[in-house]
């Protein structure tokens, strides 16, 4: 049995929905489905809360235009009168619940966490019904099922959820093996699950590949495939590197790496639940199924530069809290951590020194974060800086640690190009290490690096 996930960038039309159904169908073992909202779909959820906040007139509208969308590709990929009517009602009573909750959102004059994720869930409940349409047209026994009905439970934490295993496991097994023992596709809402409590709480964008994870988890899945709009894991960005190539292993540490701090192929979490099981992960091309793809496991291959990828992202911003004493005093390091926590906002990496504690965030979170760390009062901070206008580069293979003289290859390579770094994280992964520099060196310090360890 294998759980085959699809995301938003194969879900865009009529065309790409039926698409899937061809791949899903080719494919004669037992199986999940699991689906994300039509691509851009979460966006406009994000943008309707924001309208709904400042206007109660714009809310029939985004009703009609979520509806027009949905309605478009439902009418042209189902053919067969009865079932798209079932459907087409199906999406109208979901987005009759919308629609009071984005008047809710009015009258109230506020967006609770609780509200968001269930607003946000909404283009998965809608996705997943039009899939179930199209198969059953075709005479295939399918089901949609919304996470929140079927079992998976969460920790309750609004915005970035993580499942709990076991139960979610042991109410799985009834829900979705229960159709698959009956020869049923479960066709299932990725994205979100449900608290202890009963309120929907959704797994952070980019969260349906954990979806797909956790329920192959739950019924012993042999494989995940991730269906995605490229063929997998690359040697860098293309469009940066035009002779970088395809790798066709990663081990579950690299593949965590990669997807944490730049390719954004997968959620970074989606190695989580896998891994306990050794169930490997394999990177699909909805537009080019035919590919090998690349396969994640718990040992990558092994090569002699040990070097897989360079990973990079533009979206950080640095905040360096500066202090003589800062390095010898106890608690300064949790009370920066509790206090950006408490705004809602992840820290993505720490580097520290005696004199200087450094924290990166996504480039979004900076200014929020620099506004409250000024405020704060401790005797420890002297002067709190903001760097923008940076860039993060990745260098990541199975025992880079391990290995001499890599780092000073990588170094070595970007001076060469005359690019300072700004500075750097060696030892706190095995598979990895971090540099910052100046986002406007990025190009050219990818470049570099892929060339001194792929001689392209």
């Amino acid at each position: 049995m294998k759980v085959m996930k699809f995301g938003g960038s194969s879900l865009t039309d009529a065309t790409s929905y039926h698409r899937i159904k061809e791949i899903v169908l080719a494919e004669k073992e037992p199986k999940v489905l699991v689906l994300s909202a039509i691509q851009n779909i979460t966006k406009k959820l994000q943008e309707a809360m924001k309208k709904a906040l400042k206007e109660e007139s714009v809310i029939e509208s985004i009703i009609k235009s979520l509806t027009q969308e949905h309605l478009i590709v439902a009418t042209q990929a189902i053919h067969n009168s009865k079932i798209l009517s079932e459907v087409l009602e199906k999406i109208e009573q979901k987005l009759k619940r919308l629609e009071r909750l984005l008047y809710g959102i009015n009258y109230t004059e506020e967006i609770t966490e609780k509200t968001r994720d269930m607003v946000l869930s909404f283009g998965e409940r809608l996705s997943v019904y039009i899939m179930e349409g199209i198969l059953r047209a075709d005479g295939i026994k399918a089901l949609a099922m919304e996470a929140d009905e079927i079992g998976i439970i969460t920790d309750g934490e609004l915005g970035n959820a993580t499942a709990l295993l076991k139960p979610t496991s042991k109410n799985l097994k009834k829900t979705i093996g229960h159709a698959l023992d009956k020869g049923i596709i479960p066709v299932v809402t990725g994205f979100f699950g449900q608290s202890k409590e009963g309120y929907t709480t959704i797994f952070g964008f980019g969260g349906s590949d954990y979806t797909a994870a956790v329920i192959a988890y739950s019924l012993d899945s042999d494989l995940v495939e991730v269906w995605k709009d490229v063929d997998g894991f690359m040697s860098a960005d293309p469009k940066i590197v035009p002779s970088a190539h395809l790798i066709d292993k990663l081990s579950y540490a690299e593949a965590a790496e990669l997807a944490y701090f730049g390719a954004k192929i997968l959620h970074p979490r989606i190695v989580q639940p896998v891994e306990l099981k050794n169930i490997p992960i394999v990177i699909k091309n909805t537009y080019n199924p035919g590919n090998v793809g690349t396969i994640i496991e718990k040992i990558g291959y092994q090569k002699e530069d040990i070097i897989k990828s360079v990973a990079y992202t533009k979206d950080i911003g640095v905040l360096k809290i500066e202090g003589v004493s800062i390095g010898y005093k106890p608690g300064v390091l949790s009370t920066l951590a509790s206090s950006i926590s408490s705004l809602g906002i992840n820290i993505k990496s720490v580097i520290t020194a005696q004199t200087c504690i450094n924290i990166l965030v996504d480039i979004e979170d900076l200014e929020e974060c620099y506004k409250m760390l000024k405020k704060l009062h401790s005797s420890a901070v002297e002067q709190v800086v903001k760097i923008e206008n940076s860039a993060l580069i990745g260098v990541v293979g199975e025992g880079m640690v391990k290995t001499k003289g890599l780092a000073a290859r990588v170094f070595t390579a970007i001076a060469s190009e005359g690019i300072n770094v700004i500075m750097i994280s060696y030892g706190a992964s095995e598979v990895a290490f971090y540099l910052i520099i100046e986002a406007k060196y990025l190009e050219n310090a990818i470049r570099a690096i892929h060339k001194e360890f792929f001689k392209a």
